[in-house]
C-alpha cells in the first residue's frame, strides 16, 4: 500500500505514495486535526479548496458523542461529515490519558469517566479496533499507553510492555474483523525519553507487522531536541519500506526538520489552534495579528502566499475582525494557516523530487527564523 518515488541523496528526506481506501496520497503530508470530524472553523468544502490530502478524526470522541449508532446509521464517517477523501483516526488512547483523575488502567484496558456526561467507560484494544471499524476510517490506530513526560523509568517500561500486549491484541482483533481489505492499521512506538526502551519498543512493534509506523509519546512536553532524540533512536529500526508517522508534530520549522530524518506523515491541531487565538503563520514566521503594528498594515498576511486570505484581505482588517471578537476573522487565520501548512507539503515534496531537499531546509529554516517549541501543542488534548 505504499511505494517510495524516491529520497534525496544529502538527507533522509522520502518521497512516495499512500494507497488507501479512498485514494492515494502524496508523502510526506501533513492532516489537519478535525477531532470531533470537522477541522474547526473550516469545512469539508474548505479542506478540498485548500488541497487537503487527508484529515484526522478521534475515535475517542466520536465514540462518546455524537455516538457510533449516529455514524453507522449515516453510513460511516466519511458519510457522516461528507469528506470523500482518506481519514486516520487516531485512537483516542492520549485523550484516554490525560483523564489522570478519571481513568484506571490495567492490562485489559482503560476504565474511564466520559467528560461528558460521567458515564463508566472500558476502552479495550478489541473494542478500539471495533469502534475504527465501525467509522470506517482509511487508517487506523491501536490503543498504546503514552506515558507522560517527565516519566520514571519503572513507568516508561510498564508503558512498554503495555503498549505492546496492546498492539497484539489489537492486531488479532483487527484480523478476526476482515485485516486490512479497506484500512490500514499502523502500530505505534512508546518507550518516553530512555533509548533502550525506544529500541525495545520499536523492535516489539516491528516485529509485530504492520502497514505502517508511528513514533507516538512525544511531543508531550519536553524539550523539542529530546522529541528528535528519540527520532534519532527509533528511525533506524523502522523498515524502509512502510510509511512512517511523528504524531502530534508540531511547528513548520519541525516538520522540515523531521522530513530530513525520514518521517513522512504529521498532524497536529496548530494551524487552527492558534489561529482562533489570533496568530498567523507565513514564510518569515508566526505574526500575531492583534498587534499594533498590524494596525496600518494593508499587505496580506503573507506576502508569498497565494491563499483566498491573503489574495482578498489584508492584516488591519484581520486585525479589525480578530479584536471585534469576529467568528470570520478566526476563520480567515484557520484558512490561511492550514493552506500554509499543505502549501508547505507541496514545496517539501519538490524539493525532493528535485533533490535538493538540504538546500531547502536551510532556505525555509534561515527565512521562518521561529524558534522550535517542544511545548506540547502539536497534540490534541481533550479540551481542544
Amino acid at each position: 500500500m505504499f511505494k517510495l518515488l524516491s529520497r534525496d541523496t544529502k538527507t533522509k528526506a522520502r518521497l512516495g505514495v499512500l494507497k488507501t481506501a479512498h485514494g492515494e496520497i502524496q508523502t510526506p503530508f501533513f492532516m489537519p486535526v478535525g477531532t470531533n470530524g470537522v477541522v474547526k472553523t473550516l469545512s469539508a468544502r474548505d479542506l478540498l479548496e485548500l488541497g487537503a490530502q487527508i484529515m484526522l478524526s478521534n475515535a475517542y470522541h466520536l465514540f462518546l458523542r455524537p455516538g457510533l449508532e449516529v455514524i453507522e446509521q449515516a453510513g460511516g464517517l466519511h458519510q457522516f461529515i461528507h469528506w470523500d477523501k482518506p481519514i486516520l483516526t487516531d485512537s483516542g488512547g492520549y485523550q484516554v490519558f490525560s483523564l489522570t483523575k478519571l481513568r484506571k488502567i490495567s492490562d485489559q484496558g482503560v476504565e474511564f469517566q466520559s467528560h461528558f456526561d460521567g458515564s463508566a467507560q472500558l476502552f479495550t484494544p478489541e473494542k478500539v479496533m471495533l469502534i475504527q471499524k465501525v467509522l470506517g476510517s482509511d487508517i487506523i490506530m491501536p490503543l498504546d499507553e503514552c506515558a507522560p513526560y517527565p516519566c520514571e523509568r519503572k513507568q516508561a517500561e510498564i508503558s512498554v510492555r503495555r503498549t505492546h500486549l496492546w498492539a497484539k491484541e489489537s492486531k488479532e482483533a483487527f484480523q478476526k474483523m476482515g485485516g486490512d481489505k479497506n484500512q490500514l492499521l499502523f502500530g505505534i512506538i512508546q518507550g518516553a525519553t530512555y533509548r533502550d526502551l525506544r529500541e525495545l519498543s520499536a523492535e516489539q512493534i516491528t516485529g509485530i507487522g504492520f502497514a505502517g509506523y508511528a513514533i507516538g509519546g512525544v511531543s508531550v512536553g519536553e524539550p523539542v531536541e529530546d522529541m528528535f532524540q528519540v527520532l534519532s533512536w527509533v528511525e533506524p529500526f523502522l523498515p524502509g519500506d512502510y510509511p512512517r508517522y511523528f504524531m502530534g508534530i508540531g511547528l513548520p520549522d519541525q516538520i522540515v526538520r523531521a522530513v530530513a530524518e525520514g518521517v513522512d506523515m504529521f498532524d497536529t491541531c496548530i494551524p487552527t489552534r492558534y489561529g482562533r487565538n489570533g496568530t498567523a503563520f507565513t514564510s518569515k514566521g508566526r505574526v500575531i495579528i492583534r498587534n499594533a503594528e498590524n494596525i496600518h498594515d494593508h499587505g496580506p498576511l503573507d506576502e508569498t502566499c497565494d491563499c483566498f486570505v491573503c489574495r482578498n484581505y489584508s492584516r488591519s482588517y484581520i486585525r479589525h475582525l480578530v479584536r471585534s471578537h469576529e467568528i470570520t476573522g478566526l476563520t480567515f487565520l484557520s484558512y490561511h494557516n492550514v493552506y500554509f501548512y499543505v502549501n508547505l507539503m507541496k514545496k517539501i515534496r519538490l524539493a525532493i523530487q528535485e533533490n535538493r531537499y538540504q538546500e531547502f531546509q536551510r532556505d525555509f529554516l534561515g527565512a521562518y527564523c521561529s524558534p522550535s517549541e517542544g511545548n506540547g501543542q502539536g497534540a490534541v488534548d481533550v479540551a481542544d
